[in-house]
């Protein structure tokens, strides 16, 4: 798959992916939220991202994807400084615009190589996010598509096993992710754990009730009430300025 807002680009690669008898191009688009919507629907083996793209950045892509049925990532750009950040989040290959076909083909090579270990057992493919700075949008399905909504949106998480009920004002988002894996993504500054399987964004809240031992009750602007423990008051009262 080929995701790049530039249609040269896109076009590039699509030409000498096209010499490779090994390789067919399920997807080509221009933006991000094309580029999960065509990872989740054709679950290619490999993505060629471009790191700055609209909706959605490469990078951003690849730290939203779920680890287990993440494919390969060769990211594409003319920009070197995202390298650092690119091999952070394993990608395979990282190909530095303008770049030639020799260039090209090492980077396929690389992911043949990296294919073949992952079907032999010799090597695990993963995303790691946790050096991925905050995102302020996140991508969540919706029925039978995929869509972004504000990260200023999400009122509070509720971790359930490894999935995240994600609430919003008006729905309830499920996804298969950690807990601390999205808090990670979304920015600790904005939200804060109040509970190990819970966490409220800072915004939402409007007042505290104690409780017993130590435990408090927090009102959300809309009405909804959740259990604060104690184990994590001390953070959010400091969180709070008291």
């Amino acid at each position: 798959m080929i995701a790049d807002d530039e249609a040269p680009a896109r076009e590039k690669l699509e030409r000498w992916l096209a010499d490779q008898a090994d390789v067919a191009v399920v997807g080509s688009v221009e933006d991000g939220l094309s580029a999960a919507r065509c990872i989740e629907q054709f679950r290619p083996d490999v993505a060629f991202l471009d790191v700055q793209m609209p909706a959605l950045s490469g990078l951003q892509v690849a730290a939203q994807l779920e680890p287990s049925r993440a494919p390969l990532i060769v990211f594409v750009t003319a920009y070197d400084a995202h390298a650092v950040r690119a091999f952070d989040l394993n990608a395979v290959d990282y190909l530095l615009k303008p770049y030639d076909l020799e260039r090209f083909e090492r980077t396929v090579q690389r992911v043949r190589v990296r294919l073949n270990d992952h079907e032999t057992g010799t090597a695990a493919v993963t995303v790691s996010r946790t050096r991925e700075p905050s995102c302020d949008r996140l991508l969540v399905p919706d029925r039978e598509r995929l869509q972004l909504i504000d990260a200023a949106a999400v009122e509070w998480l509720e971790a359930d096993d490894n999935y995240v009920h994600v609430h919003t004002a008006g729905r309830t988002y499920l996804l298969r992710r950690t807990l601390q894996d999205l808090l990670s993504q979304l920015g600790e500054q904005r939200f804060i754990r109040i509970h190990r399987s819970a966490a409220v964004n800072l915004a939402c809240i409007e007042s505290l009730t104690p409780l017993f031992k130590g435990d408090y009750e927090i009102h959300l602007r809309n009405g909804h009430t959740l259990r604060l423990s104690r184990r994590f008051r001390d953070a959010l009262f400091a969180r709070m300025g008291r």
